[in-house]
């Protein structure tokens, strides 16, 4: 398809070809051609001196487009304003702050959360897809143990894990589960809305941050007074949104959230540490007798390259657990000890995970130490494996000294 990228749906180009004269630039047909050219797409970047690219398995993808070969500032200068549009708040924040978070839909293909940002005196935008089906426990790999998180009353549950991995995914899941199960009231607070809940057999309000309250703060006291049973708060930025959310746990109400930690371990030591030092203790107390759950993940590239597979570390309320976050950690008495032998309590941790994980075959053995927490444990760990595999690799060696993959498989390549 050749037509123009302002006429129509933009088609990728064959040639390397000038930069057309910038004019308005159809958002909802840029959107749509660039989730069709690949499965599996997580994100969408625009960036200044490239064509416009998609995140698929991990790996970004070139996508040039008639038009489009090579962004100019100018392209996502307009790219820019049509994602804000005629809201106020990100282009404010966009000018005073140089970056501005915000929702974007697209009628029958989705939702999109927003970063647009200054870098270099041009701005770039990248675009998180947001579903549009919630997606299930069996789709996401959770194990069962997750759902209990679905039948608490009152406490915290925190999900953690860096940008990309999940977190929000699993969150919406949980929720999806009371949603269909239990007649309650349940409040999120979240910047920008992302899943977007029907009321099933719950009934579901969904704050967004800027447009329904300036706070996660503000929004979090005034749910205090709107008789939620659970409260979902998007993320756990700061001081006071720690405490209103210990608070509101400590009054009988379930709060979930997130964290932007890599375990168990340090998801404690970044609430307690938000605290000044003479608090610290009291928050300790605090927290070992509201939270329920810490479930922390990782997303690790499938062996192969075909998609990436979810991994798994869940730190559950025990008198053990409770124990080792009131008074910390120490030897012989840490959470990770505590999660390796609480397996019957439906615990587990990373560096197990992955072990099961490379023995399955689905993962490769040096991404998974790459990944793993303490690899040096794990190499041992997975001495007897790595024995086998070098045998194998001896009775059946690969004359050629390089991986010739499937010889069935045919190979795209998308124009760079």
């Amino acid at each position: 398809m050749t037509t123009q990228a302002q006429s129509g749906p933009p088609a990728p180009s064959q040639q390397q070809a000038p930069a057309a004269p910038v004019q308005g630039i159809p958002m909802p047909q840029l959107v749509t051609a660039m989730l069709k050219a690949k499965a599996g797409v997580s994100d969408l970047i625009f960036s200044p001196g490239r064509a416009p690219q998609v995140e698929s398995d991990g790996e970004l993808v070139e996508l040039k487009f008639k038009g489009l070969e090579m962004l100019l500032p100018a392209h996502t200068e307009m790219i820019a304003k049509e994602l804000i549009g005629s809201a106020q708040h990100p282009a404010h924040k966009l000018e005073t702050d140089g970056s501005a978070d915000l929702s974007y839909a697209v009628s029958g293909l989705g939702r999109f959360r927003v970063n647009i940002f200054r870098q270099r005196g041009s701005l770039a935008i990248v675009m998180r897809v947001i579903p549009n089906d919630i997606p299930s426990f069996d789709q996401l790999g959770l194990p069962p143990v997750v759902g209990e998180i679905g039948d608490l009353r009152n406490g915290i549950a925190l999900v953690t894990g860096p940008t990309g991995s999940g977190k929000s995914s699993t969150l919406a899941a949980v929720i999806d589960k009371m949603n269909r199960e239990r007649a309650i009231h349940i409040l999120t607070i979240e910047d920008p809305i992302e899943f977007l809940h029907r009321h099933k057999k719950s009934t579901v309000h969904q704050r967004e941050l800027h447009s329904d309250s300036p706070t996660f703060a503000l929004a979090l006291r005034a749910a205090l007074r709107q008789a939620p049973k659970v409260i979902l708060v998007g993320e756990m930025r700061d001081r006071e949104t720690i405490e209103i959310a210990l608070e509101a746990s400590e009054t009988g109400h379930l709060v979930l959230s997130t964290l932007h930690t890599v375990d168990a371990s340090k998801t404690i030591e970044r609430i307690v540490g938000t605290f000044p030092l003479s608090e610290q203790h009291g928050i300790r107390v605090r927290f070992s007798k509201s939270f329920r759950f810490i479930v922390s993940q990782r997303l690790l590239p499938r062996k192969g390259g075909k998609g990436r597979v979810a991994v798994l570390e869940i730190l559950k309320a025990t008198m053990r657990t409770r124990e080792y976050v009131e008074k910390g950690e120490g030897e012989g008495k840490s959470l990770l000890d505590a999660m390796r032998d609480g397996s019957n309590d439906g615990m587990q941790h990373f560096d197990a995970e992955i072990d099961r994980l490379i023995r399955a075959g689905i993962i490769d053995y040096e991404t998974g130490l790459t990944y793993a927490t303490n690899a040096g444990n794990l190499r041992l760990e997975l001495a007897d494996f790595a024995e086998e595999q070098a045998a194998a690799e001896r009775r059946s060696p690969n004359k050629t000294g390089s991986f010739s993959g499937d010889p069935n498989e045919t190979q795209v390549e998308i124009i760079r």
